[in-house]
């Protein structure tokens, strides 16, 4: 299984993500309990995995419970653990394979399990083809993730 990068403190060697904890007035003590979702990572690149699972944590309050870097092996845990996920964030471009094929292996998902992709090739043509696959969502690695952000918002407070 690929490394996620999860950072951390602790006896852990760095490998249990880090809770930060604040007061929200209207949500009470955010990233300490009760309110975060599991997010599944496919993503080639180790640097942009480590920096997506500490980002995910901190500022979408979402825990990744596992990352992938190619199509085979991304379909092979989503089949392993079709209930262990409530968001998958698949890049397009992978070291083997496509984000494609893995929008396609989660067709078949509950209702309440959305696919996202996150590339920097946001063309309308792959928005368009991660859409008719099944896509939920489309964001610009290097313009849209506070869109992403405000994504995981809208999922974590329909789970409440």
């Amino acid at each position: 299984m690929t490394h996620c990068g999860r950072r951390g403190t602790g006896d852990d060697g760095g490998h249990a993500p880090r809770k930060l904890k604040f007061f929200d007035p209207v949500r009470g003590w955010a990233g300490s309990f009760g309110m975060t979702f599991k997010a599944y990572l496919v993503e080639d690149s180790a640097l942009i995995r480590e920096n997506l699972v500490g980002f995910l944590h901190d500022v979408a309050n979402a825990d990744v419970v596992a990352c992938a870097s190619s199509e085979e092996e991304a379909v092979r845990w989503l089949r392993q653990h079709r209930d262990d996920w409530d968001l998958t964030i698949v890049d397009l471009f992978l070291e083997r394979g496509n984000g494609l094929g893995v929008i396609k292996a989660c067709r078949n998902r509950k209702a309440k399990q959305k696919v996202v992709v996150l590339s920097n090739y946001a063309t309308a043509d792959m928005r368009q083809r991660s859409e008719q696959l099944g896509a939920d969502a489309f964001f610009d690695k290097s313009a849209e993730l506070d869109q992403l952000v405000a994504y995981c918002e809208t999922l974590r407070h329909a789970r409440d």
